[in-house]
């Protein structure tokens, strides 16, 4: 019955989440996100549907799909109705097709963060100088086609495990998990089509808010985790300059999740950032092994040069040579945030000296990895035809620590189901004198 069902006009190409789900029911609102993301393709079946569950056929899925959806098949996608303070813009389209829209927030202050649902990838982020002059201060590229080509997560939502897994490999209740191994032994940021390579529901703030929400499902197995998980992805930019980001996501299985983004700061704009000063909440950090996997020891930063617990000079012992230094070629290290995980604290502040802009990072994450771009090598031509050399931008990536469900002293990064994952991190922006 139901694959005869298939056939009919109105139903052919109806995502197998849906058609198939024993709960199509009880999962109403996950079920209308699907058909929205379906819909707005074009009522075009996506090759990488799975089943929720065991098929269960529904009889009267069939008459309630007709009637519901038969106006809504078409050829182009659906419009997205553009508020008042989200401007939306097209941005180009992925290889299979789908259109790829650029979504610009503005506040009052005249800070523009231009978000594509391509990712959740920050495209750009313009903040006022000392003088008030407006400037672009993360690293990217003008056009998607740079996004879709390859390059190391320029502003990218990542998941669903961001950072490294060890030999990609895991363990939970007794169970063994393969994950894709794409940083040499490893798994890295999610694995080789992470959530940054994924075209995410986007919905714009319908009560006239700076506000961006993305939406994406991750079927049971995705790159070998285990469970359907459903993430959900807020930004906001707030009249007080800040951009919040909220994390959501539940399961059906029990799995593991850490959830970043991954922009790449220069708060000058252009040159490197080894003139910026950072100082960062962190009295630990976690030690790593020559494959930039945390050995297991959470060790204090005093008296080395991992001691950002007071304003320091990003470039001031950058080519130490200290064992860590020399490992990650630099700084690429997980620093454990002082206070309690859960609250929302300062974890970061950047100072840039010529222009006068001020970043501060605030999370409820346990970890931060700071990134001071060592892989970049003047390969990858950017915004404006800028070619990014090593130390060009930096990363502040809010997070659980790398390798969580291998270590079982770091803070667990085990989600199960009835239970809703959230985090926070925000973005203040000001200016010095």
């Amino acid at each position: 019955m139901l694959l005869l069902a298939m056939q009919v006009p109105c139903v052919q190409g109806v995502p197998v989440e849906v058609a198939a789900s024993p709960g199509w029911i009880e999962k109403g609102e996950q079920i209308a996100s699907v058909f929205r993301e379906w819909i707005a393709r074009g009522c075009t079946a996506d090759p990488e549907s799975r089943k929720l569950e065991v098929a269960m056929p529904r009889h009267a899925l069939i008459p309630i799909l007709c009637a519901a959806l038969a106006a809504g098949c078409g050829s182009s996608p659906a419009p997205v109705k553009e508020s008042k303070q989200v401007k939306i813009t097209e941005f180009g389209k992925t290889p299979d097709g789908r259109a790829v829209r650029l979504y610009t927030l503005r506040n009052k202050s005249g800070i523009e963060a231009a978000i594509t649902d391509y990712g959740g990838i920050l495209v750009s982020l313009k903040t006022p100088d000392r003088k008030g002059e407006m400037g672009d201060i993360v690293l990217g590229f003008d056009s998607l086609d740079g996004y879709l080509g390859q390059h190391p997560y320029f502003g990218a939502l990542v998941g669903r495990y961001a950072n490294r897994i060890a030999k990609g490999r895991f363990k939970l209740n007794g169970t063994e998990y393969t994950l894709a191994q794409n940083n040499g032994p490893n798994a890295l940021h999610g694995g080789l089509k992470g959530f940054d390579k994924y075209v995410w529901h986007a919905e714009p703030a319908a009560d006239n808010a700076q506000r961006l929400t993305l939406r994406h499902s991750s079927p049971d197995g995705d790159e070998g985790y285990p469970g359907m998980l459903n993430v959900v992805v807020t930004y906001t930019l707030t009249d007080e300059d800040e951009l919040r980001i909220d994390y959501a996501a539940t399961t059906d299985k029990p799995t593991v999740l850490n959830l970043t983004n991954h922009t790449y700061f220069n708060l000058a704009g252009a040159g490197t950032i080894l003139d910026h000063e950072l100082e960062l909440a962190a009295s630990r950090f976690t030690p790593v092994n020559a494959e930039l996997i945390p050995t297991g020891e959470i060790a204090p930063v005093e008296g080395t040069p991992f001691d950002f617990t007071a304003p320091r000079r990003v470039g001031a012992r950058i080519n130490d040579p200290h064992p860590q230094i020399q490992a990650g070629g630099g700084y690429d290290h997980n620093f454990a945030i002082d206070g309690e995980a859960g609250t929302l604290r300062r974890a970061a502040k950047v100072t840039e000296p010529t222009t006068g802009r001020v970043l501060e990072v605030f999370t409820t994450q346990p970890g931060v990895q700071f990134y001071t771009g060592n892989f970049l090598d003047g390969t990858i031509t950017g915004k404006g035809g800028r070619v990014y050399q090593k130390r060009a931008g930096f990363c502040l990536e809010t997070q659980h620590f790398p390798d969580s469900p291998n270590q079982p002293a770091f803070p667990s990064a085990l989600l199960r189901p009835g239970e809703e994952s959230t985090s926070t991190t925000v973005f203040k922006f000001s200016r010095g004198e």
